[in-house]
């Protein structure tokens, strides 16, 4: 069992919203570090237009105000989801009948065990697969927390489309050849439209678990906000894991990432397959005018994607672009505006993702889209919680599980850059 997984609800519940002096400061810490980082980094351009090499210890600067940049920004990070979380509660202060009463018997059932008004309850409701051996069902506003915080830290959900469902799949319809459509006058004759040719998408919804634990007499506090904890507790596993899936996901065993259909030259794109704009050098940027592949990037997505679309990458990847100047010596990146927005690249907002691949030979290490519109993430209403008191003793364990699939949705929404010659 991992240290996270043993962390006191106390120590959890003790954390509050910062301040808005903790913002400003570390925000006014990050836009010094980059400064100083352009600094050196143009220090370190000089000296390889003089001499061909950078002098090392520039280079080992440059590294450090790298790492340096990288933590200021997980600092931002987390005041920023702090600053937009409120204490967990229903709607208006105040719970229907029905939901207090769900509330009360999942408290009892969390903190002893008790599960008689559990079983009463979703008895009462019909709920599928509830029982003792598959866990039960936690209150509404406790699930609806729980989304809404992946929603913050889940990178990719938090820029795709999410839609709630019931079933265990979810298929889209599309059409492979459009309706006809034309002109004419208005006394003029309309010729018959063709009809249209339908196929669909299938996006069955996987588990996901997570297993938090507690004390027994940690559970017997009644100052313990038990729904606060399981969702900041759930919410890091849960994250960690969607994040892997939705960038390189199989579709067997977990939700199809948008890395995994076949990638193909973007001049040769055809439905179901995702494009791509090569640098034109093995494992790295081209040596002349490296700016110029992230252009192409850009104008390789049609102008109705390129309005709402994002660069996905992964930190490493975000500091080799962070060197990047354009022809008129400007840097292409840039730091966010203030201390609640994000970086942008070229004018396209940046968001930083883990599973993206490092930079290396005929890697796909950027993508570049319209998420929103590319990427579907398809959650099954119903978070199920399994109090499991025997396994690791003394601790408590809550098997925690939710139904959550992915995959792409519009094939034509997401590019990628290859670091490859062709």
């Amino acid at each position: 069992m991992t240290h996270a997984e043993l962390r006191s609800p106390e120590t959890k519940a003790a954390e509050g919203a910062p301040s808005s002096l903790e913002v400003v400061t570390a925000f006014d810490d990050f836009m010094r570090a980059f400064e100083t980082f352009k600094e050196v980094n143009d220090e370190r351009l000089a000296e390889i237009e003089a001499r061909l090499s950078p002098d090392a210890l520039t280079s080992e600067k440059l590294a450090r105000l790298d790492d340096a940049l990288d933590r200021q920004q997980r600092v931002l990070d987390t005041l920023a989801l702090k600053s937009r979380r409120p204490p967990l509660e229903a709607a208006g202060g105040r719970e229907p009948a029905a939901r207090g009463e769900h509330k009360a018997a999942f408290d009892a059932y969390v903190r002893r065990g008790e599960v008689a008004s559990l079983k009463s309850l979703e008895g009462k409701a019909l709920a599928a697969v509830t029982d003792a051996q598959g866990g039960y069902l936690v209150p509404e506003v406790t699930e609806r927390e729980i989304g809404r915080r992946l929603a913050e830290v889940s990178p990719i959900r938090a820029i795709a489309t999410v839609r709630q469902v019931t079933a265990s799949v979810f298929r889209k319809p599309f059409a492979t050849a459009g309706f006809a459509s034309g002109w004419a006058s208005e006394t003029g004759g309309r010729a018959q439209s063709a009809t249209p040719t339908l196929d669909e998408l299938a996006f069955p919804a996987m588990e996901l678990f997570a297993m938090p634990a507690a004390t027994q007499t940690l559970l017997d506090d009644a100052a313990v906000d038990l729904d606060q904890w399981i969702a900041e507790e759930v919410e890091t596993a849960f994250a960690e894991q969607e994040s892997v899936a939705f960038v390189t996901g199989d579709g067997t065993t977990r939700p199809q990432g948008f890395l995994t259909p076949a990638k193909v030259a973007n001049s040769a794109w055809e439905w179901g397959k995702i494009g791509y704009v090569a640098t034109g050098a093995d494992g790295a940027f081209a040596t002349t005018s490296p700016s110029d592949r992230l252009l192409d990037l850009i104008y390789a997505l049609r102008s109705g994607y390129r309005r709402n679309a994002t660069f996905v990458m992964n930190r490493r990847t975000q500091a080799a672009v962070r060197k990047l100047k354009d022809a008129d010596g400007r840097y292409l990146w840039e730091p966010p505006a203030t201390g609640q927005g994000s970086a942008t690249l070229i004018g396209f907002p940046v968001v930083e993702a883990e599973a993206m691949p490092d930079v290396a030979e005929d890697a796909h290490a950027i993508a570049f889209g319209d998420f929103r519109r590319g990427y579907l993430v398809v959650d099954r209403i119903g978070v199920r919680i399994l109090r499991d008191p025997f396994t690791a003793k003394p601790y408590v364990l809550f098997y925690t599980t939710k139904r959550v699939g992915g995959g792409v949705q519009d094939f034509d929404a997401i590019k990628t850059l290859k670091f490859g010659e062709s």
